[in-house]
């Protein structure tokens, strides 16, 4: 089947490509972009006053699957991923059981091919994910893995994290660290300060996230190896990123936009949909997060996109952390960055894009001609009001309900196809 994509504003942050340009679809790949494209084609998409860039790379989800499918699966999550024009997704491993063995990615894989998204898995780093074991990092990367991370909580011992760095250097991986101190955390709820102290509830200190964040830069430079931070949320930890690149550490870092947009006060209406791990911080952590993105500190945005059933968060106290994003996760970005001058948007699909595929060696994240034909159309100024009973995950718990945003994704194509379209 072929497909012309006409008129449409590109936007390629790989290739510098930027302009008014037909694309012409054929046989899952970009066969020609071009100005005045005339060949017939199967079916044509009038993309005048349409935004076109490669599809996004969303490098931090969790599915649930396998074992906790009454939040998601990768069927729904496929459905919230291409809505949001998400068209390749990093799932992680603390599904139950956890992804830790080769059999386990290779199924993962296997039962992702009825999902409308690609779906690469990241393995876990420790057995079972208990911090005593290193998995196989070997043979999870020969049966589909693209990294390997405990995320949901930290490698908590650091001769072993120490160890994981090394092997995951040899054998080509990427460790995906989720930097928090347990013992600090210690039944902590919410960011640790005027809120905390306001609605009596336990705190978590900032000190839990910078002082992990500080160890994996230190393990990072003493070893010569990579490692990519996960959902950086404090103003500390982005002033010791921005630091350790700065001396040429191997580093890289990824933010949600619940960090650069909503502070702890969301928690004082005691609504769970507003807690996540790590919390909303304060509003000199969202300005922190939101410099930061401005000035390139930041490799990646990525939703953190954790579904829990309603009945799971009725209770603000007990409720499980995690809030779905796949969906918001352009729009909130376009909204809060973009029309409000702080991101030009070839900078946006860099960090959408391009870089999530750069650091995890997953194909695509460009517009070109023999490339693969993974892309994402969306009006940049349609205004449109979070519903979560219109979410297409499984799960409706975002922290951006009832907000007015600016950027509405109208068509998604994965593989040529044409997934997902606006209605």
């Amino acid at each position: 089947m072929t497909i012309l994509l006409k008129n449409g504003y590109i936007i390629d942050g790989r290739n510098k490509k930027e302009g008014v340009f037909d694309i012409l679809i054929e046989d899952r790949l970009i066969a020609a972009i071009s100005e005045n494209i005339t060949e017939p084609a199967d079916m044509e998409i009038d993309c005048s006053g349409l935004t076109i860039i490669p599809g996004i790379c969303d490098m931090h989800v969790h599915f649930r699957d396998p074992g906790q499918t009454h939040k998601e699966d990768l069927f729904t999550g496929g459905e919230a991923a291409v809505a949001g024009g998400v068209t390749a997704v990093v799932c992680m491993p603390n599904t139950e059981p956890p992804i830790d063995t080769p059999g386990k990615v290779q199924a993962l894989i296997k039962r992702s091919k009825t999902s409308k998204v690609k779906i690469y898995p990241c393995a876990s780093i420790t057995a079972g994910m208990a911090g005593e074991t290193l998995t196989d990092f070997a043979a999870l990367k020969q049966a589909g893995a693209v990294a390997v991370s405990d995320d949901g909580k930290p490698v908590e011992n650091a001769q072993l994290m120490m160890d994981a760095l090394v092997l995951a250097h040899q054998t080509g991986l990427r460790v995906i660290s989720h930097c928090e101190d347990l013992d600090i955390v210690s039944g902590g709820i919410i960011n640790k300060g005027a809120v905390s102290e306001q609605l009596g509830v336990k705190g978590i200190s900032r000190t839990s996230e910078n002082i992990v964040t500080t160890r994996e830069i230190c393990l990072a430079n003493d070893l010569r190896t990579h490692v990519h931070i996960a959902h950086v949320s404090t103003k500390e930890a982005v002033a010791y990123i921005k630091e350790a690149a700065n001396h040429g550490i191997m580093i890289t870092c990824e933010t949600a936009p619940h960090y650069f947009t909503l502070t702890e006060e969301e928690l004082l209406k005691k609504d769970a949909d507003y807690r996540m791990n790590p919390p909303l911080r304060e509003f000199e952590d969202v300005l922190a997060v939101t410099r930061a993105l401005c000035n390139d500190v930041f490799d990646c945005i990525a939703s953190d996109h954790a579904p829990h059933s309603e009945r799971e968060k009725a209770d603000f106290e007990t409720a499980p952390n995690g809030v779905v994003g796949l969906e918001t996760l352009l729009p909130v970005t376009l909204t809060r960055l973009f029309h409000t001058g702080k991101l030009p948007l070839h900078k946006i699909v860099k960090m959408m894009c391009v870089n999530p595929r750069r650091i995890l060696g997953i194909p695509g994240g460009t517009l070109e001609a023999g490339g693969l034909a993974d892309i994402t159309i969306f009006d940049l100024n349609e205004n449109w009001i979070v519903n979560p009973d219109k979410l297409r995950s499984k799960s409706s718990n975002t922290c951006f309900k009832g907000m007015r945003l600016k950027g509405k994704v109208k068509y998604t194509l994965v593989n040529g196809e044409v997934v997902y379209k606006d209605m």
